[in-house]
């Protein structure tokens, strides 16, 4: 049954590649992200991405049942390329035929895909615009 979640998303919430940080929550106290950044940074590094001049976005979601790391990504001018890992008993793994995003990261999506469009996939595209285009918070 669906239940609206608590979506967070400040301006400042940025890694050092520039990666808009938003959380979602079932809860209704914010989530602690400590947890989250070296799996992100993991899984930045098996990627043959230039993150730093990539537009990009990460979810830390601390869902129901299980903390997910969702990381998108813009690419071949107009595709959004997602990694879902899962921190499960064994550690954070990445088994998308087991975990994907969910329709709360979907909002998130939705929202960036029209910053993406207002800010990069126009005539001058603009990553500090992007990076300035946020979700306003649930």
């Amino acid at each position: 049954m669906f239940i609206p979640r608590i979506i967070r998303g400040p301006l400042d919430w940025l890694d050092a590649d520039g990666a808009k940080i938003y959380t979602i929550s079932t809860h209704h106290y914010p989530v602690e992200r400590t947890p989250f950044f070296e799996r992100l940074n993991e899984v930045k590094r098996s990627r043959p991405v230039l993150w730093p001049v990539t537009s990009h976005f990460a979810i830390f979601h601390e869902g129901a049942s299980s903390h997910y790391l969702v990381l998108c990504w813009w690419g071949n001018d107009n595709e959004l390329f997602t990694s879902v890992s899962v921190l499960t008993g064994e550690g954070w793994v990445e088994r998308p035929d087991l975990y994907s995003f969910c329709l709360y990261d979907m909002e998130v999506m939705w929202d960036e895909r029209n910053a993406y469009i207002e800010t990069i996939d126009g005539v001058t595209p603009d990553l500090q615009a992007y990076q300035r285009k946020r979700r306003q918070a649930s």
